[in-house]
């Protein structure tokens, strides 16, 4: 049987990532994503140390702020998190079209 990845683990990985990649701090991550100035950095700390974990709503937020979709956050493979990154950056019509194409392999 494959051994699961912990979904707690993807999301501190991806989140740090993300966050690295936009060259965001913690507290202007935090502030973004609609936290209290005063503990937005602790907070995203926290997030990002598995100490805390943050409810939907708050994901949703940070994902925004970060302008990555939901899905990447949670995404357990590598291949599978540069897909969904790629993917959400092409316009509808070549989304549909390359859906078609993986739907008809």
């Amino acid at each position: 049987m494959p051994r699961r990845t912990d979904i707690r683990l993807v999301f501190q990985q991806r989140l740090k990532q993300a966050r690295a990649l936009r060259e965001l701090s913690q507290k202007q991550l935090g502030i973004q994503a609609g936290l209290d100035p005063f503990v937005a950095s602790t907070r995203i700390n926290r997030y990002e140390l598995g100490v805390h974990e943050p409810d939907m709503a708050t994901i949703e937020r940070l994902a925004a702020a970060l302008s990555v979709p939901t899905a990447y956050l949670f995404a357990d493979d590598e291949r599978l998190a540069r897909m969904i990154l790629a993917f959400d950056q092409l316009p509808a019509s070549e989304k549909d079209r390359l859906l078609k194409a993986a739907e008809s392999s």
